[in-house]
């Protein structure tokens, strides 16, 4: 087992089970042994690959979209360009060169990014560097400067921990992490019920409640509504609220065990894109899509960019290649899989590739 999850154990065997939500944010984010704390896991040397890192074309309709409504929601001279879980900063590096071409745009935004990681931080600063940019580091979203706010999150929210339920003849019982006869991790169900779950479903269903992104999602589109901006969030998930178990862990591109050696694997869990949007209309602000991701990009006008970019390249067919895996149809298709939904202040601009609110 991992250092952390030998540490977890030994807490459990101390003190009692975990909460799945406690134990997903240990994993990830334990400040000595969370997964996102001591590594880069980007790319094809780490753990998986995200959108930015496929291509520059995905930072670049990001960005155009940011500047695009920007303009059009009057050009404030002042403003927050931020991003929420920055990765190697490969997403924000590309929007601010394809923005250089916005009359204005660099001049008014100031760059915050919104990270914890002090690897990432230190690769952040780098990657943006080479394109002559620098940005704030902030470690929660109420540490970002006031202002209108301009913000994307990309798979930031499928990492934020979840709490899980489990439906017994009893009533629903929180999932938790406990340990087996022989001292390993495993699962195991609360004794009591959770009475404030009413509704009914088939004994052994699996709820998952995204309390921490709605709690993200509140705060956010409450700063949206009362001080203007777009959020742009994007990841993968459903666009419907519904049961199931989706919690995952990734190592090496490959799906393993969620509780195999905790702090050393990805933990993820699928984004319930309806209730971000419930709770983004509940507080007063607009709410766009959700979209898949192929429909948004294309109605950015990702093809022709391509085209464009096939024309400048010895390798066209790597462009092809990373139109088709960023755009992909059917189930398993990045185009579909991910949604892309957007939060707006009341009368402001609708977004580009997102239509009206939902």
């Amino acid at each position: 087992m991992s250092v952390l999850g030998d540490r977890l154990a030994a807490e459990i065997a101390a003190q009692g089970p975990l909460t799945v939500e406690d134990f997903m944010a240990r994993a990830l984010g334990d400040p000595v042994h969370g997964y996102y704390m001591k590594q880069d896991p980007f790319g094809a040397t780490g753990d998986f690959t995200t959108a930015p890192e496929i291509s520059q074309m995905f930072g670049e309709m990001i960005g155009l979209c940011l500047a695009d409504h920007w303009m059009r929601a009057g050009a404030p001279s002042r403003f927050v360009l931020c991003e929420c879980g920055p990765g190697r900063g490969t997403l924000m590096a590309d929007i601010w060169r394809a923005t250089k071409i916005v009359p204005g745009f660099h001049n008014a935004a100031e760059i915050v990014l919104v990270e914890t990681s002090p690897v990432l931080r230190a690769q952040q600063v780098e990657t943006l560097s080479a394109v002559g940019a620098t940005g704030l580091h902030v470690a929660r979203l109420d540490e970002v400067p006031s202002g209108p706010l301009w913000l994307v999150a990309n798979e930031f929210f499928d990492a934020l921990p979840i709490r899980q339920f489990v439906k017994t003849p009893t009533g629903w019982h929180a999932r938790l992490v406990g340990l087996d006869e022989r001292g390993a991790l495993s699962f195991g169900l609360a004794q009591e019920p959770y009475s404030a779950i009413r509704f009914d479903a088939p004994d052994g269903t699996v709820l998952e409640v995204m309390a921490a992104g709605l709690a993200f999602m509140k705060s956010l589109a409450q700063r949206i509504a009362f001080e203007g901006g777009l959020a742009l969030i994007l990841d993968y998930g459903h666009s419907e609220s519904g049961f199931g178990d989706t919690l995952q862990a990734m190592r090496a591109h490959a799906f393993v065990d969620v509780l195999h050696e905790p702090g050393d694997c990805d933990l993820t869990a699928h984004v319930d894109f309806a209730a971000l949007a419930r709770v983004g209309r509940a507080v007063g602000a607009d709410v766009y899509g959700p979209v898949t991701q192929g429909a948004f990009l294309h109605a950015l006008g990702i093809a022709p960019r391509a085209a464009m970019l096939k024309e400048k390249t010895p390798n066209p067919a790597a462009i092809d290649q990373a139109l088709a895996r960023l755009t992909a149809s059917g189930a398993a298709g990045m185009g579909e899989l991910f949604k892309v939904i957007a939060v707006g202040q009341k009368g402001d601009p609708v977004p580009a590739g997102l239509g009206v609110p939902s």
